[in-house]
């Protein structure tokens, strides 16, 4: 299964990164322990797993980072 985007934003009332995954009309967001100042690349790797728990293709590459 494919998601139409994917995004990783910060979610400054639950200080969290939020990972948000929206295939058609379905919205999954999912919490992310990194830290505030974590990098693009430990972002992206995080979405990645996120999406696989998900049962999604990992297509880090798609990644929206939303700082």
């Amino acid at each position: 299964m494919r998601a139409d985007q994917v995004e990783v934003l910060w979610d400054d009332k639950k200080n969290k990164w939020m990972i948000r995954i929206q295939a058609g009309d379905e919205v999954i967001q999912r919490p992310s322990d990194l830290p505030k100042d974590a990098n693009e690349q430990a972002l992206r790797a995080a979405a990645g797993t996120t999406l696989q728990d998900e049962g999604y293709e990992a297509e880090v590459e798609r990644v929206a980072v939303r700082r």
